[in-house]
């Protein structure tokens, strides 16, 4: 079954998945729902538009650079409340994130529905984010030869490193199974209405020595 990946790297990424009013938390690598939610921008769907179709494809993610996590100390005033007045109180939020991170993500699915979203990638519709608005992609989601014949894992485990250095550890391999870590990202109903269920992950270790880094491509 074909493959498509994506490079999600840059400055700032957040994937929350228990993120609440004033705590806004970011998992350690890119969430189905907010990687799908790039993929719906690209292909220029509404937040009420079915999503059943990008639901239905696995994914996995490997963990070229896991970035620095950190977190936005925010304060407001004058804050709009539920029963439309303001209050003088001073508001506190917490937003954490990933900085300097990258991150190779896999969609096993659809041929046709791949085919589709690879070159949405390239000419997306809407802004893409990182997971929340403001956080840019950079270098772009979009890999030339990023629409592959291999299954995930094989793809996920074979494509070139994405940084210009051989890794220093080994990468870490998630992949979306039947059994192992319970999270809740799975879209089961159009973006607008935030509901989402469980999907099960296996975390895996590629080891450094096995990871193929193509010298060629960062030169210069």
């Amino acid at each position: 079954m074909p493959t498509l990946l994506l490079r999600l790297q840059g400055p700032l990424q957040s994937w929350g998945t228990r993120s609440r009013f004033d705590y806004r938390d970011t998992w350690p690598y890119p969430t189905k729902s907010g990687v799908l939610g790039l993929l719906a921008a690209a292909l220029g769907r509404d937040r009420k538009e079915d999503v059943s179709d990008l639901a239905s494809l696995r994914m996995g993610v490997r963990v070229d650079r896991k970035g620095v996590l950190k977190v936005d100390y925010q304060t407001a005033q004058e804050v709009l409340t539920s029963s439309q007045t303001t209050t003088r109180d001073v508001v506190q939020s917490w937003r954490y994130y990933l900085s300097d991170a990258a991150f190779l993500v896999g969609l096993e699915g659809d041929a046709n529905l791949l085919k589709e979203a690879h070159q949405a990638l390239l000419n997306p519709r809407f802004a893409l984010y990182l997971g929340r608005k403001g956080y840019l992609p950079s270098p772009p989601p979009y890999l030339p030869d990023g629409l592959r014949e291999e299954p995930l894992e094989e793809a996920l485990r074979t494509y070139p490193y994405l940084l210009p250095h051989k890794p220093r550890e080994d990468l870490l391999l998630v992949l979306e199974a039947e059994q192992g870590r319970l999270v809740y990202d799975q879209p089961i109903a159009p973006f607008a209405k935030r509901q989402f269920g469980a999907r099960y992950v296996e975390e895996r270790l590629l080891a450094k020595e096995e990871v193929y880094f193509r010298e060629e491509a960062h030169v210069g």
